[in-house]
């Protein structure tokens, strides 16, 4: 069976106080942030903390299905960090690529497991893409004015029971737009459905 979560980012300025959030539901997610950050990170690190949590729930055996908003991180897991890798973390014009930090931290989060992401149109009502978001915007906001941050419940669900679908959330998802998998991102067997477009960042 397949987890299915999202993982948003939010930054209000780009860069500024800027959050991150991954949902699975109302009793299993998780949100964070910065008081000056940009929204690149914000993504990437809502897919890191993802991982890191259901590795450390012993469920790293299963597939992972992270719907994300954000092309530039679908992009860079499933498609440019194979070529990144090979030149020693730089882009093809031999300059350095960006959160390359978190690049590295990815990398190794996602060996030898099977990952997948399904882009979804950020804003337009997919219920676990909208309560990613807005929780990474709440902990930004939070940031923002100085107040408590949002962090959630983390990860609570049991490994029987964290693999099954939440069955109303996923019959009104949209049907997939575009989806990449990662199987083993540090393998360069990474394999796209019409890979989503963008540019090299």
């Amino acid at each position: 069976m397949t987890i299915i979560a999202a993982a948003d980012g939010s930054a209000l300025g780009n860069p500024g106080p800027a959050g991150w959030a991954w949902y699975v539901g109302e009793d299993c997610w998780a949100a964070g942030g910065w008081e000056n950050s940009t929204n690149n990170r914000g993504e990437l690190t809502a897919v890191l903390e993802l991982l890191h949590a259901t590795a450390q729930a012993g469920l790293a055996g299963e597939e992972l299905l992270i719907q994300a908003d954000s092309q530039y991180v679908i992009n860079s897991l499933t498609k440019w960090i194979h070529g990144w890798k090979k030149r020693g973390w730089r882009k093809g014009d031999g300059k350095p690529v960006l959160n390359d930090d978190l690049m590295k931290q990815l990398d190794a989060a996602m060996r030898g497991r099977k990952v997948r992401f399904e882009w979804v149109r950020g804003h337009v009502g997919h219920p676990l893409n909208e309560a990613a978001d807005q929780r990474a915007r709440a902990a930004a906001t939070a940031y923002q004015r100085g107040g408590s941050v949002p962090t959630g419940p983390g990860w609570t669900r049991v490994a029987g029971a964290a693999t099954e679908p939440n069955m109303e959330e996923a019959t009104e998802r949209e049907p997939p737009r575009r989806i990449a998998e990662s199987d083993d991102a540090s393998s360069g067997r990474a394999q796209q459905a019409p890979a989503a477009t963008g540019t090299l960042f």
